[in-house]
């Protein structure tokens, strides 16, 4: 009985290894995040940025569409002007800029710029144009 069970795990292992079942995190994809913009420092450490930038976002925008309150330090408009993309000067215009990229591997859609600008106005990185159709 124990050497049946010893040579099953083993064809069990075997085969895995054979169709290329290696699972460690060092063979998963990760979205290539774009730096900020240098000379910046985000708001919090980026493990916290991934896990709670939502909820930052969602009660900053409380704030700002029910008390008035603009300008706080979890702002849309924040991120986007330091993490806009040097090519497409955007976060959400292609695959590869900031928001896109990990919304995409989480497979999580991104809405927020069906109605917020995806660029920064011009001169606070560069030369860039707003998403069309997208209010500031």
């Amino acid at each position: 009985m124990r050497l049946s069970l010893s040579i099953g795990a083993l064809a069990l292992a075997t085969s895995v290894w054979a169709v290329g079942g290696d699972t460690s995190p060092a063979r998963t994809p990760v979205p290539k995040v774009t730096e900020a913009r240098p000379g910046t420092q985000c708001i919090a450490p980026p493990q916290k940025m991934r896990r709670e930038h939502m909820s930052m976002l969602r009660h900053q925008r409380d704030d700002t569409v029910r008390g008035g309150i603009r300008g706080a330090q979890a702002s849309l408009k924040g991120c986007v002007d330091c993490h806009a993309g040097a090519a497409t000067r955007s976060v959400s215009r292609s695959a590869g800029d900031f928001c896109v990229s990990c919304h995409e591997y989480a497979a999580v859609k991104i809405d927020c710029f069906e109605c917020h600008a995806g660029s920064p106005p011009s001169g606070a990185h560069g030369t860039s144009t707003p998403l069309a159709g997208a209010r500031p």
